[in-house]
């Protein structure tokens, strides 16, 4: 799955210190939740152009695998 750009600079320029850290920790917790639904063998549910899907841990490997060569 592509990670969709989110407007980074804004964020970047924010005042607030934790606002500025947000995307970074967004990123690692949407890793961790990556790692973890592969080690349990769970689907992981997110949104893809509006609409709700069930990624298997098979799909998640295979993601991370092709994500390893480019």
């Amino acid at each position: 799955m592509e990670r969709t750009s989110v407007n980074v600079p804004d964020l970047s320029t924010a005042t607030d210190p934790d606002l500025r850290a947000s995307f970074t920790a967004l990123q690692r917790a949407a890793d961790m939740a990556r790692k973890t639904a592969m080690q349990t063998e769970t689907d992981l549910v997110v949104v893809q152009e509006g609409q709700l899907v069930h990624l298997s841990a098979s799909e998640l490997r295979r993601q991370t695998t092709g994500k390893a060569g480019t």
